[in-house]
């Protein structure tokens, strides 16, 4: 709402909205000029309770932003220098404010992209002030005209309105980013602060391809990871050349495994909050998949792809722009909306893609428009994982792998032969705007989510148990009522016991992160969580991720250290949660 109102001693009182909820991209709404951030479940629970949220007085760093962005760059490229410049000016811990005259040219969904990521680059929250951008967009989005002018004369009385006019707050510390200056980007393989020019993809994956690789494989030589790009004819190890080519289609439709390599993209997902929810890159998406196919092209075999779109909005105006049959032309079917490949639901590769990756021991990538590429996060037999727009995500799909120059190698061949480059199918800003304007209307808006809380026949169907308390499931495999409180007294201890022999079980490197702790992905069969399940009943396609689990302490303390990817120094040579049994070694 931007401005709530409240009764306090029988008065009306508007006060400044503020929100916390448990999702870590909570900042998201940041972008509408709303504090918010993301919190743990414990104090997200004592807040629904009433208790207070204490905090100490963060620093607040001002970030100055001038110009505007170029042809060709997008908001999901200016979000992942924003997470780079940040990352490295130390922001954790801080609040993030951007101001500036290159506010007025940033809409309010590439504010919210920018917003989103704070956790990717430390801060507690990244805000943007209040001004007209907001008010066009609670317009827009179906708020009605007196909360529109509450918000807009209660901004302007507290000073909270920012303007041309505006004077520059003062803040503990300062930054500033041309928009002009923003490239076209990827990030990985991963850290989602590693930005990477789209031009350099290739030189950047052959330079971190040797610590890419399975424990104990011998280290590629000089032309490990290299394409082929020798013109209609050629066919290389990754299978480009003219479709037409009879040895490009007996590769293709036989045997699509042994064109595999590393570098091969494997996953290619239009997913997560970050970008699914704004409207510029999700249509570039669409636009570009409509050339790409009215060019001949289509998405190399071995590419899984899905698209999971952040609002159920997209649906409507992908169908209102024409833009759905080419999109699943390509691939690119709707699979759900929300979180899916970004927290690990991906689902299983094909069975002959994933073998063939094991055996061969190759380091395969994903390319995916979210917001955390943690190693082992998005798929157990994915080593390399890049964030992207969404449009990009269509061209590597297109592509098939991840070490190419796209900026200077085509994509493929049209059914002529013909090279087709991404410049060829790339939609200008106009093109953009223009179907931006003609496909998205407000009513939109309100009709997906006027009746949000009314829910649809399965869940109106669920039955709800009564009474004022929750009553635990014995048989439940998702929540299960935890015994670490059992017994406790009420009152404080008189004493805490030493602990004594206690031995080390890991020792871990550099950007250890809660992902390598406690994984939020798929649960693998043969592990710890996975064989507790089958004991318990649960079949195998019904696992589901060590997220969706995080209310039963069985599988989480199972899960802990459970990454597929984790390298403990303690058990050297080795991935996975493993260690050396101490003290006996």
């Amino acid at each position: 709402t931007v401005v709530a109102t409240v009764d306090r001693g029988g008065e009306r009182w508007a006060v400044p909205d503020v929100m916390i909820g448990t999702d870590s991209h909570t900042p998201m709404v940041n972008g509408l000029g709303v504090l918010g951030w993301g919190v743990g479940g414990i104090e997200a629970e004592a807040a629904m309770l009433g208790q207070p949220v204490s905090m100490l007085i963060p620093e607040v760093i001002g970030f100055r932003l001038v110009g505007r962005l170029p042809e060709g760059a997008t908001a999901t490229d200016l979000v992942l220098t924003v997470t780079e410049l940040l990352r490295r000016k130390g922001v954790v811990g801080k609040f993030v404010e951007f101001y500036g005259p290159g506010l007025a040219s940033l809409a309010l969904a590439d504010r919210a992209t920018i917003g989103n990521m704070s956790p990717e680059y430390g801060a507690t929250c990244a805000i943007f002030p209040v001004d007209e951008v907001t008010l066009h967009y609670l317009r827009f989005t179906g708020r009605s005209e007196e909360r529109v002018a509450l918000v807009e004369a209660y901004m302007k009385e507290q000073g909270l309105f920012h303007s041309p006019r505006s004077p520059e707050p003062v803040f503990t510390d300062t930054l500033t980013l041309d928009l002009s200056t923003v490239e076209p980007s990827i990030a990985g393989p991963r850290r989602p602060q590693d930005r990477i020019k789209l031009s350099e993809a290739r030189r950047s994956f052959r330079e971190a391809l040797p610590s890419l690789l399975p424990a104990g494989s011998a280290s590629p030589g000089k032309e490990a990871a290299k394409g082929s790009s020798e013109g209609p004819a050629a066919l290389g190890v990754w299978g480009e050349g003219s479709p037409a080519s009879p040895s490009a289609r007996a590769v293709m439709l036989e045997d699509t495994a042994t064109v595999l390599d590393h570098g091969s993209v494997v996953i290619a997902a239009i997913t997560s909050c970050t970008n699914t929810s704004n409207p510029s890159v999700m249509l570039a998406a669409g636009l570009l998949a409509r050339k790409a196919v009215e060019r001949g092209l289509e998405r190399k075999p071995w590419v899984k792809t899905s698209l999971a779109p952040g609002s159920k909005v997209v649906m409507d105006y992908y169908d209102r722009a024409g833009l759905t049959p080419y999109l699943q032309r390509l691939g690119f079917d709707l699979v759900g909306y929300g979180c899916t490949t970004c927290i690990g639901n991906s689902g299983p590769l094909p069975m002959e893609i994933s073998d063939a990756i094991q055996r061969r021991r190759l380091v395969a990538c994903s390319v995916l428009s979210g917001n955390r590429n943690f190693e082992g996060r998005i798929n157990s037999d994915v080593r390399a994982n890049y964030l992207m727009s969404p449009p990009l995500v269509v061209a590597f799909a297109l592509a098939g792998r991840i070490d190419i120059d796209l900026l200077q190698e085509p994509l493929g061949h049209d059914p002529n032969g013909v090279p087709v480059f991404l410049r060829d199918i790339w939609p200008s800003s106009a093109e953009v705007e223009e179907t931006l304007q003609a496909s998205i209307q407000s009513d939109m808006y309100r009709k997906s989510y006027g009746a949000v809380f009314a829910g649809d026949e399965r869940w109106n169907a669920l039955e709800v148990p009564g009474g004022d308390r929750f009553e635990w499931s014995p048989r439940s495999t998702y929540v299960r009522r935890p015994p670490y409180f059992e017994g406790m007294s009420k009152e404080n201890p008189t004493a805490v016991k030493e602990i004594r022999g206690a031995r080390v079980i890991a020792v871990l490197g550099d950007s250890v992160t809660t992902d390598h702790i406690s994984p939020a992905g798929s649960i693998k069969k043969d592990s710890p969580a996975g064989r507790h399940l089958i004991g318990q009943g649960v079949a195998l396609p019904d696992f589901n991720s060590y997220g969706s689990r995080r209310g039963n302490h069985e599988v989480m303390v199972r899960g802990t250290f459970a990454n597929t990817r984790i390298r403990n120094r303690l058990a050297p040579n080795t991935e996975g949660g493993v260690t050396t049994y101490l003290p006996t070694g």
